[in-house]
């Protein structure tokens, strides 16, 4: 919020954070419950790694999870003691519709795809105010349709999604929509509208769940779900943890007590226990007659013996019975607190109604100006979707390896399989996820890019999150931040940097505050992680680094984490310039640190010469003939080095040729000079080492002012690169910037037996990951940091930077702005007012219904701008939250 922007309500509220609280009051229920729990590393103690699996979606009605609850618009407390979520019946379905369904890696042609529809609406940093809109068929849910018919198609197909199964037509549908407000921190009330959109009268049960989640060998007494007996115009379930202190890890007393969960007096309590269906999974005797899916068999099969008669458990619901008239809808009230109330429910749409308001006025103050409303529902929704995707995050990966409550058989392999360098990762943490389906854990670069659009609406949150990934719980004791679950060891890009100094600067532009300590901070174990990557990817110590996927999984003809077939090594365009742009980010930290401590001036000038022995190494590494830099061509390209010294390019223009751009930065002689001690070893390094800084220090004058440009190439190499890059035959599409040229789409690459070709949609070529694809989609991220470098060119030389196409020239700053108002038509309303995103369904084009709910998926098609892979990916690609922001 810049500060010109009005204070709202929940801006005051924002301000009541305290560093003296270990848990801030307003951030202590939120929607951290997971949209799938099962298929996830945590869950996995098969003797394989093999996940999906070993914990599938047919068993996790049955299967109590041991490290997180997951299920529908869920909402739980700070550690996940209680959580409540809803689970819906329309008298057709095999079982209750509790949780996500999605098909997994083997019965998919494209990887693993949630097959569903719902949609975060709303959210505020505080959740205030949340709402969110599941949409339900009348009929059967096609389980087993969507997993044959995903499973017959082939790489060249379009994945099988619900709306093809033609269960939407006719409207034959409910959309339910879930609002929760807080009165107070505590208290805590929900609006269930369930609509009918079709013209004939269908059943509806609506079933809100309370559960404890199933730690309950950590404590002397279980936590217990009751009836509240006396009379009222309402019912309630008592949840009770008995002021047990669970969490013996945390260094405060942390326990809920009682609180209770009111509803209108029309539904029927049910209570079991959170516990695994041992009879139904394995065969083995039950401890205790009522379990987990006893909900399922009590509604769904008449089982009347599932739930518990005496009306106890760690599993408790209110179940409601209605029919929905045609196009009608009915509304559901509750209210969850730890007050005993009289009159729970009799203001509960007032509650809502007011934190609504307060709502929309911190987004109309957080919106630009020249926003229409079609961009202010977009930047709403993205920014509401990242607030949504947060989630307890629970992982001890050395209590993992070693036994879990409910899996005490362990495989002697177990350490062997996966993360055993890890033991000292322990989160207990509330972290942004990249897709709460999807990819329901953190991953490092994704979190970075997430960072930038939480700023936007909560800076302090943005900068704890960013701040995990460094702290001695999660970062390896030799400097390397883990990557994600699957494999913390591999190599994701280095953007942690860039992410810690630009919400820096947003918040000084901002609000005009120098969070210097949270700079340092970052600092400090940012140059432990360079450390790590200097001895472990420069192997050679020829400052060219080999790197590994780099999270660009299918980029290129060879999986670049298995290295080359033939031996040998691989040194990466990408990889060396994403050390490079490490190196100037670093650098640029200690000169602002250094404004205030000289002794940063030290430090600077580490990082200023290591970028000028990073970018020789691009150019002229070890004096050979084959350089990373080809200068024929004009572009970056990896080099193979084989074992008997021979070398050369794999001549493929993508992404690993562009990333080099990213590390620009612009300095002028004033600033250097301010600073002494960098100033001296600057202006010697330039006098006496010509040969290595003429190519990636340069300098111009404006108005009498001198400045330098730092860059992985020189002034007339950086625009023969972006002369590609603006080239709409190669890489600038009507979308943003794709990940492969367009060159290969009639002409594929061949190398060692692969070839690689122009991919502009689903992924046909996978080396890595499923629904990964580079080879041609746009993705935000990527797009997004050449933003950030054509916009410092343009304006820290005064919009002097250009390059010559076609006969014109074309200015930085026109470069930017066109990428970013490529991003945003990908969401847009068109002409014919459809959103590219959508693709062909005409329901998401044109259906009122439909047409103005957002989808933000992982990547989106190089040609038509539709979305393509995980559908609720709002954590990068949220970042069209900033471009909305920065340039509207």
């Amino acid at each position: 919020m810049s500060k010109d922007k009005k204070q709202t309500q929940e801006h005051r509220r924002l301000e009541q954070r305290s560093s003296e609280d270990p848990i801030f009051p307003w951030y202590k229920w939120g929607p951290y419950v997971a949209e799938r729990s099962w298929g996830t590393v945590r869950e996995d103690y098969s003797p394989n790694g093999d996940a999906w699996n070993y914990f599938s979606y047919d068993m996790a009605k049955a299967k109590a999870f041991v490290w997180g609850e997951d299920g529908i618009a869920g909402l739980c407390d700070r550690f996940q003691i209680i959580a409540l979520t809803f689970a819906f019946w329309n008298e057709q379905d095999s079982e209750l519709k509790e949780r996500l369904f999605g098909v997994n890696p083997s019965e998919a042609n494209h990887g693993e795809d949630v097959k569903e529809y719902y949609y975060y609406l709303d959210n505020t940093p505080t959740h205030s105010y949340m709402k969110y809109l599941y949409k339900y068929p009348h009929g059967p849910f096609p389980y087993e349709q969507l997993v044959v018919e995903n499973r017959k198609r082939d790489k060249y197909d379009l994945e099988y999604e619900l709306l093809d199964t033609h269960l939407f037509d006719h409207n034959n549908y409910f959309d339910i929509f879930i609002e929760y407000a807080k009165n107070t921190p505590e208290d805590i009330v929900i609006k269930v509208e369930v609509c009918n959109r079709s013209d004939r009268e269908a059943p509806f049960h609506l079933v809100p769940q309370l559960l404890f989640r199933n730690s309950h060998s950590q404590v002397n007494k279980l936590p217990e779900c009751s009836l509240h007996k006396e009379k009222s115009d309402s019912m309630a379930i008592i949840c009770d943890d008995f002021q047990e202190d669970s969490l013996k890890v945390l260094p405060f007393t942390y326990a809920l007590g009682k609180r209770y969960f009111y509803g209108n007096s029309e539904a029927s309590a049910l209570f079991t226990n959170n516990q695994t269906n041992e009879k139904l999974l394995t065969g083995k005797s039950n401890t205790s007659p009522y379990v987990k899916d006893a909900f399922h068999r009590y509604i769904v099969h008449k089982e009347l013996d599932a739930v518990n008669p005496r009306q106890l458990g760690t599993k408790a619901a209110l179940h409601y019975q209605d029919r929905i008239g045609p196009k009608k809808s009915k509304v559901y009230l509750f209210r969850f607190t730890p007050e005993l109330l009289a009159k729970p429910l009799h203001d509960v749409e007032n509650i809502i109604h007011k934190r609504k308001q307060e709502a929309d006025e911190f987004y109309a103050a957080l919106h630009p100006k020249g926003a229409s409303e079609d961009v202010k529902n977009i930047q709403r929704q993205a920014l509401s979707g990242m607030l949504w995707g947060k989630q307890f995050y629970f992982f001890d990966v050395d209590a993992w390896l070693k036994a879990g409550p409910s899996e005490p058989a362990l495989h002697a392999n177990r350490e062997e399989i996966r993360n055993k360098h890890w033991k000292h990762l322990l989160s207990m943490r509330i972290m942004s996820m990249p897709d709460k389906w999807e990819y329901p854990w953190f991953a490092a670069w994704d979190l970075a890019f997430h960072c930038i659009s939480l700023a936007l609406v909560d800076m302090e949150f943005a900068k704890e999150q960013l701040w995990f990934l460094l702290f001695d719980q999660f970062q390896h004791p030799n400097g390397q931040i883990p990557a994600y679950e699957w494999d913390f060891s591999e190599l994701n890009p280095p953007v942690q940097g860039w992410a810690a100094l630009r919400l820096y600067q947003m918040e000084l532009q901002k609000t005009g505050k120098k969070d210097r300590y949270f700079l340092e901070k970052c600092f400090h174990k940012l140059m432990m992680n360079f450390t790590w990557w200097v001895n472990k990817v420069d192997s050679h110590g020829n400052n060219v680094f080999e790197g590994g996927f780099l999270g660009l999984d299918n980029i290129t003809v060879i999986d670049r984490s298995v290295g080359i077939p033939a031996g040998g090594r691989l040194e990466q365009s990408d990889g060396t310039g994403w050390m490079g742009m490490f190196c100037l980010t670093l650098m640029r930290m200690a000169l602002e640190l250094a404004k205030e401590d000289s002794v940063y001036e030290i430090a600077a000038t580490k990082f200023f010469e290591h970028y000028v022995y990073i970018a020789a190494a691009l150019h002229h590494s070890q004096a050979r003939d084959v350089q990373i830099w080809n200068e024929k061509e004009g572009f970056f390209y990896d080099v193979m080095s084989f074992s008997n010294g021979h070398r050369e390019n794999i001549l493929v223009r993508s992404l690993v040729g562009v990333i080099p751009l990213y590390a620009i930065d612009v300095i002028t002689e004033k600033e250097i000079n301010a600073l002494g001690h960098f100033a001296q070893n600057f202006h010697w390094f330039l006098r006496n080492r010509k040969d290595l800084t003429d190519r990636c220090v340069s300098s111009t004058e404006q108005q009498g002012e001198k400045k330098y440009i730092f860059s992985l190439m020189n002034p007339t190499q950086m625009k023969r690169v972006l002369t590609k890059v603006w080239d709409p035959k190669e890489f600038r599409s009507e979308y943003g910037l794709r990940s492969l040229s367009k060159i290969y789409e009639k002409n594929p690459y061949v190398l060692l037996g692969n070839s690689i070709a122009y991919e502009p949609g689903e992924s046909i070529a996978i080396l890595k990951g499923g629904n990964s694809n580079w080879r041609g989609p746009i993705w935000f991220p990527t797009t997004f940091l050449l933003i950030d470098s054509l916009r410092t060119l343009h304006d820290k030389l005064e919009g002097s930077f250009t390059i010559d196409f076609e006969g014109q020239s074309v200015t930085a700053g026109e470069m930017a702005k066109y990428f970013a108002k490529a991003l945003l038509k990908i969401f847009e309303r068109d002409a014919s007012h459809g959103r590219p995103f959508f693709g062909e369904y005409k329901p998401l084009q044109t259906d009122p219904h439909w047409k103005d709910y957002l989808l933000f998926y992982e990547h989106f098609h190089g040609e038509t701008g539709r979305g393509l892979g995980a559908s609720h990916q709002t954590g990068w690609t949220g970042l069209i939250a900033n471009i909305i922001d920065e340039w509207i």
